[in-house]
């Protein structure tokens, strides 16, 4: 039992952490720069942790943009408030994902203008259904070798979707359920006090105010997990926090 408790716990949170001090608060917002040995270390990270749910980080910065752009419009990617139920909002999430890699965003000047992060090799690869059923395979086996029961398999689907999972919550929560410390003139919403389950995502109405703060939680009681990482990776001077 506890192999497993142990593998899920440590693959939502490196996959979790990845897609927040990786793809949102770098590969989107730019917040802190990194020397091109720790830029290409994180991006096999992201990609190792994703496993089978990796996700492009230039088409996830550029999908997240467009969440802040027209964050709660009918424009929005995944608003909450114009879709029946989380599924579809993800649906619709995963076409405009697929249209941002076929390109059908490249003629935009605020997305040709920006250097986007950009590993083409490893995109290949990571985007490969070859290598998605891989991790996959891998998945199984581990619980194969080390679930004390079956039913502990019904933890599989988890990590195989961990991305969408994690984005799904988010997304959905972070603009529907909570709190609000300012009126950013949407429906943003800070849904824990604590945000011990998604590193600081959740903070979406605290973010959604200063979109290039580093730190998301804004309150004394509030508590963004990633962020203190951050601070550590700055003072050692692997990032360079940009002010």
């Amino acid at each position: 039992m506890w192999p497993i408790i142990a593998f899920f716990l440590l693959h939502w949170y490196l996959s979790v952490f990845a897609q927040s001090f990786f793809l949102h608060r770098y590969a989107a917002h730019g917040m802190f720069h990194l020397r091109p040995f720790w830029y290409r270390f994180f991006y096999l990270f992201t990609w190792i942790t994703q496993g089978a749910s990796y996700l492009n980080p230039r088409a996830y910065a550029i999908l997240h943009m467009e969440h802040h752009k027209h964050s709660d419009t009918e424009e929005d990617p995944h608003s909450p408030h114009f879709f029946e139920d989380v599924i579809s909002m993800m649906v619709n999430t995963k076409n405009v994902y697929q249209g941002i890699l076929a390109g059908n965003y490249d003629d935009r000047p605020d997305v040709a203008l920006k250097d986007y992060p950009s590993w083409p090799i490893v995109d290949r690869i990571g985007d490969s259904w070859i290598t998605r059923i891989a991790f996959c395979v891998a998945y199984t086996a581990f619980y194969v070798t080390f679930a004390p029961h079956p039913l502990w398999y019904a933890l599989l689907p988890v990590h195989y979707l961990m991305g969408p999972v994690h984005g799904a919550f988010v997304n959905w929560c972070g603009h529907k359920y909570g709190y609000a410390n300012y009126d950013n003139g949407d429906h943003s919403r800070n849904t824990f006090v604590w945000d011990l389950f998604f590193v600081g995502e959740c903070f979406q109405n605290n973010h959604h105010r200063y979109p290039r703060r580093a730190n998301f939680a804004q309150r004394w009681f509030e508590l963004d997990l990633t962020y203190p990482i951050i601070r550590m990776l700055n003072s050692v001077g692997i990032i360079k926090l940009r002010k």
